[in-house]
């Protein structure tokens, strides 16, 4: 049997390979531009990693309370998990990973927070749809994933692309940009520095919750 192939970047993987295969040509040639030019680019050069003091933040849930990160960590390490919204399918596996390894990262005592700009609206749909048990917190204005490094705007070329796929970013974050934050994945422990990180401008690629586990086991 391969063990490869019922894990997260198994799934992602054959996501992707469907998307792309299923577009025409010149989408197909846009999408590959635009990805070359991210992978170029120097987005993420300065993210929060692995050593690094978390920043602090308070953001409302899909509940509109507000979530506190410092006193989220007083109770136990924490797991952030930085998504781009439940319209991307990458991220919505990711959360369906996460999702199901839950029980563990509790029996450690870890909490998990997603992370999107997405309005809380939203997120709360993104939370019912993917029947979610943990909170997904909103970062208006993207103002915590530029604390952390993440910050990244859709490519001027693939915003009519996103638009003809359904995928209105501004309409999903209740503002005008464009902007966006990297996935990311981070272990932080009660010390609030970062344990583990996993930052990848390539935004098909996650962080395996089995790396999580394991860097939960070495707190």
């Amino acid at each position: 049997m391969n063990e490869h192939a019922d894990t997260l970047a198994a799934r992602l993987d054959a996501t992707v390979q469907a998307f792309i295969s299923g577009l025409p040509d010149d989408e197909q040639q846009a999408v590959g531009d635009s990805f070359a030019a991210l992978q170029a680019s120097d987005v993420a050069a300065n993210a929060i990693n692995s050593g690094n003091t978390a920043p602090d933040f308070t953001l409302p849930n899909a509940a509109g309370q507000p979530v506190n990160l410092y006193d989220t960590l007083s109770h136990g390490p924490v797991i952030l998990s930085f998504y781009r919204g439940g319209w991307c399918p990458f991220c919505n596996l990711e959360l369906q990973a996460l999702q199901q390894h839950l029980p563990e990262f509790r029996s450690r005592g870890a909490t998990l927070i997603g992370v999107s700009p997405e309005t809380p609206d939203h997120s709360l749909t993104t939370k019912e749809k993917q029947d979610l048990d943990f909170e997904v917190v909103s970062d208006s204005h993207n103002r915590v994933s530029r604390d952390y490094g993440l910050l990244f705007t859709v490519y001027e070329s693939m915003r009519p692309l996103y638009l003809k796929w359904g995928l209105d970013v501004p309409a999903y974050n209740g503002e005008a940009s464009w902007a966006l934050m990297v996935p990311a994945t981070y272990v932080i422990d009660t010390r609030r520095v970062v344990r583990a990180a996993h930052v990848d401008k390539d935004y098909t690629k996650r962080m395996e919750p089995g790396l999580i586990i394991e860097a939960l086991r070495r707190l």
